[in-house]
C-alpha cells in the first residue's frame, strides 16, 4: 500500500511539472531555438567530499545563434546558515520533506567550478533530438524555472536531480523513446555500496537506517537516481523515427578530467567496525574480571549502553512509522535497537531490584543469539560492523541476567 501510494504521488508529481507548462506556454515567451541548438546531458562524476559522494546531472542547452548556454539543475536546496537553520534541514531531511528546487546558471561557469574548485570530471552527452524534441524540452525546463514551479518533494531514490532530468527526456520526446538497458541485478542498498568506503560511517549509518525496501532489486531505470547510472542508463535510448530507430545520444565527450574518468572513493580504514570490535573486547574483559571477583553490576555503564541502543531504536521507528521515506519500513534492526532498552536503561541507573529486568535481559541475549545465527540469511543486507556490536550486547545482557539470577555477596 505504501509502495502504491508512492507510485501515485511520484505520478501526481511529475503532472504537476507538465501542467505549469501547458497552462503558461502562451503566456510564457520561450524563445525559438535555432538550428544550430544543442541539448546534452551534463553528469558530474562523485568526489571524495560527504555532498559530492554520489555525483551530479543537468541539462544543458546551448543556442550559439541566441547566445544561450544555460544548465538547469534540480539539486538546488537551501541548507541555510545558523546551526538553528541547518538543524531544521537535517530534521527535514529525515522526515523525508524537503524542497529542492530546478535552478538555472551559464554551463560553462557550473563545469568550471566543477572542475576548478572541486576538481570533479564531467561528461556530456549530446542528445539527438529533433527541432522540435529540442524546442519542447527548452519549453519544458524554461517553464518549470519559474519561481512558481522550480520546487518539488525531493526524495533520495525515486525524486531527485537526476530522475528529474530523465522525466524531462522521457516527457520531451514521448513514447518514440526506449531504453535497453540490462538489468541491474542489484539492490538499491548494493548500488550505494561503491560509493561509500570513503565515508565509512556514514556507509553504517545508511545501512541501520535503510529497511527492507532498500534490498529490492532495483529496475535499471530506478537506479538512474545515481548519476553515474543515469549516464549509461541514456547511453541506451533509442529513438525511433518514421519506422527507423536511432541512438538517443549523437556523441559524448569528457569536458574536464582528461581521457581517463573512472573514479574510485579514497576508502577509508572500516572505522565503525574497527571501533565496535574494540568496545567489544573491552566490554567482554570487564565483563570477565567482574565474574572473577564477583563483583555486581556496573550500573552507570549499562545504563549509558541500553539507553543509547534504546534512542537507536527511537530512530528507527521513526524513520519506519514517521517519516514519509518508504525505504526505511521494514527495518530488521528493531530487533536489537528496541526502544524499550529505555526503560530498562532506566531499572538498571535506579537500581531498584526490578525482577523483571532479569527476564528481559534473557530475551534480549535469546534475540541476539537468534539475530547473529541467521546474520547470512535474513532478507535484509545487515552490516558487517553490527556483528561485534550485537555480541556486545549480548555479553553486557547476560551480565545483567547472571547479576539478577547470582547477586553478589
Amino acid at each position: 500500500m505504501r509502495t502504491e501510494l508512492r507510485r501515485l504521488v511520484r505520478t501526481v508529481g511529475i503532472s504537476m511539472i507538465v501542467l505549469p507548462v501547458v497552462a503558461t506556454a502562451s503566456a510564457q515567451e520561450v524563445p525559438t531555438l535555432s538550428a544550430s541548438a544543442r541539448v546534452s546531458l551534463i553528469s558530474i562524476l562523485p568526489g571524495d567530499d560527504l555532498y559530492s559522494t554520489f555525483g551530479h546531472s543537468a541539462i544543458r542547452v546551448a543556442d550559439p545563434a541566441l547566445g544561450i548556454d544555460k544548465s538547469y539543475n534540480y539539486g538546488t536546496f537551501d541548507f541555510g546558515d545558523s546551526p538553528a537553520e541547518i538543524a531544521s534541514f537535517i530534521g527535514r531531511f529525515a522526515y523525508g520533506d524537503l524542497n529542492y528546487r530546478l535552478s538555472v546558471e551559464p554551463a560553462r561557469r557550473t563545469i568550471a567550478f566543477y572542475w576548478e574548485v572541486l576538481g570533479r570530471a564531467t561528461v556530456e552527452q549530446t542528445l539527438a533530438l529533433s527541432p522540435g524534441e529540442k524546442q519542447a524540452l527548452f519549453r519544458y525546463l524554461s517553464i518549470n524555472a519559474l519561481p512558481e514551479n522550480s520546487y518539488y518533494q525531493y526524495d533520495f531514490f525515486f525524486d531527485n536531480c537526476a530522475t528529474r532530468l530523465l522525466d524531462v527526456i522521457e516527457a520531451s520526446v514521448g513514447p518514440a523513446l526506449s531504453f535497453d538497458a540490462p538489468p541491474t541485478r542489484r539492490s538499491f542498498r548494493e548500488l550505494l555500496d561503491p560509493y561509500l568506503p570513503g565515508v565509512p560511517w556514514t556507509d553504517f549509518g545508511m545501512d541501520l537506517g535503510l529497511g527492507l525496501p532498500a534490498d529490492r532489486e532495483a529496475t535499471p531505470r530506478e537506479a538512474t537516481f545515481l548519476p553515474e547510472l543515469l549516464l549509461e542508463y541514456v547511453a541506451t535510448g533509442q529513438i525511433e523515427r518514421d519506422g527507423r530507430t536511432q541512438p538517443l545520444v549523437a556523441r559524448t565527450d569528457t569536458l574536464t578530467g582528461g581521457g581517463d574518468i573512472s573514479w574510485a572513493p579514497v576508502a577509508d580504514p572500516p572505522w565503525p567496525s574497527i571501533v565496535l570490535w574494540i568496545l567489544f573486547a573491552l566490554g567482554t574483559l570487564l565483563t570477565v574480571v567482574d565474574v572473577k571477583a564477583r563483583r555486581g553490576r556496573r550500573r552507570f555503564l549499562d545504563a549509558t549502553f541500553f539507553g543509547v541502543l534504546g534512542i537507536a531504536g527511537l530512530v528507527v521507528v521513526f524513520l519506519w512509522f514517521v517519516s514519509l521515506h518508504s525505504v526505511t519500513d521494514g527495518n530488521l534492526n528493531l530487533a536489537w535497537a528496541l526502544p524499550t532498552h529505555l526503560i530498562a536503561a532506566l531499572a538498571i541507573a535506579r537500581d531498584r531490584g526490578l525482577r523483571w529486568l532479569g527476564a528481559y535481559m534473557a530475551l534480549t541475549v535469546f534475540g541476539v543469539v537468534v539475530l547473529l545465527v541467521g546474520f547470512p540469511f535474513w532478507p535484509q543486507q545487515l552490516p558487517s560492523a553490527l556483528v561485534p556490536l550485537l555480541l556486545l550486547i549480548g555479553v553486557r545482557a547476560g551480565a545483567l541476567v547472571r547479576v539478577r539470577l547470582n547477586p553478589p555477596g
